[in-house]
């Protein structure tokens, strides 16, 4: 079982913070200040991109990487990549016409700060930057591997994924959603670019099909685990601690994990569900330790 009121162990807060550090200064190489006329453009797009976050994604595709002995420059970018399409999202998440939000990790969000059309702009930029940065040789050398990745991100981030999510999210402020749709729609709007973001180590690699398997099914049960604990925060969070505005789900009428389960019932599948996360990675052995760390982190977190 998993330990109760568990916080990140020292190990794996240190390879957060690490991540967090280089994945940030990935970015900062990818989106440099300029004074070119279109500048603020590229403002928006730093303030959207390096405003804090844990990056856990980035965390997820470099421990995924480490089990296959992948060079860690490779997949540092494809780390970045991923968190700027994650970016990406939230911007556009907050927007008035979806979530409506005003703060975003404790600041203002970005069409705050600066308006709706750029917002809308930076988001854009950020979704394309993304797939510019997998497309590059230095990624990665073969075109097969990088071809993969794309593809893989394009699926996860599109109609069938994420952005199809977000429509089921929307629908699900009209109507009630069964149990089994609110699962749908938080594997393709959450879940998808956590697989994607464990897939990555495995297609990097060039893992074997079992071990590809095991990532997958680790990362599917981790998002959905993810998605509940978020859920669960929505009604029990600090606002100073989860950086955002608490109850805009309640608020927006919307059908989650804890409306159609309660909290008890929420937080007892998300146990299990980490649990069964944690036994898909038995295959690689002591491998993949802070995956299995990152796993109970999810669980247990207050942000």
């Amino acid at each position: 079982m998993v330990p109760s009121h568990r916080e990140a162990s020292p190990e794996l807060q240190e390879a957060m913070d690490e991540t967090a550090e280089r994945i940030n200064k990935t970015i900062e190489k990818l989106l440099p200040n300029n004074e070119l006329p279109e500048s603020e453009l590229f403002k928006a797009m730093r303030y959207g991109c390096l405003n804090g976050g844990k990056r856990l994604r980035p965390l997820m595709v470099m421990e995924s990487s480490k089990i296959f002995n992948v060079d860690p420059s490779c997949a540092r970018k494809v780390a970045a990549a991923l968190e700027i399409v994650h970016c990406y999202s939230l911007i556009h998440d907050d927007l008035p016409a979806m979530d409506n939000a005003d703060k975003r990790r404790g600041k203002p969000t970005l069409h705050k700060k600066f308006d709706e059309a750029t917002a809308i702009l930076a988001g854009d930029a950020l979704l394309t930057l993304a797939f510019e940065i997998l497309s590059d040789p230095e990624t990665h050398e073969d075109p097969r591997v990088r071809c993969s990745l794309i593809s893989k991100l394009a699926q996860a981030a599109g109609g069938h994924g994420m952005c199809g999510g977000q429509m089921l999210d929307l629908l699900g402020e009209k109507q009630e959603l069964d149990l089994g749709t609110i699962s749908r729609l938080q594997r393709m709007k959450t879940g998808k670019l956590i697989a994607f973001a464990c897939e990555a180590g495995a297609i990097l690699g060039r893992a074997s099909e079992p071990q590809h398997k095991a990532l997958s099914n680790y990362a599917y049960d981790l998002g959905l685990a993810f998605q509940i604990t978020d859920d669960i925060l929505d009604v029990e969070g600090d606002e100073l601690e989860t950086g955002k505005d608490n109850g805009k789900d309640s608020e927006a009428g919307k059908s989650t994990f804890v409306s159609e389960m309660g909290i008890e019932n929420a937080k007892a599948r998300a146990e299990m569900l980490v649990n069964q996360a944690i036994r898909h990675l038995r295959i690689f052995d002591n491998r993949a330790k802070m995956l299995i760390e990152l796993a109970n982190y999810v669980l247990q977190r207050r942000a």
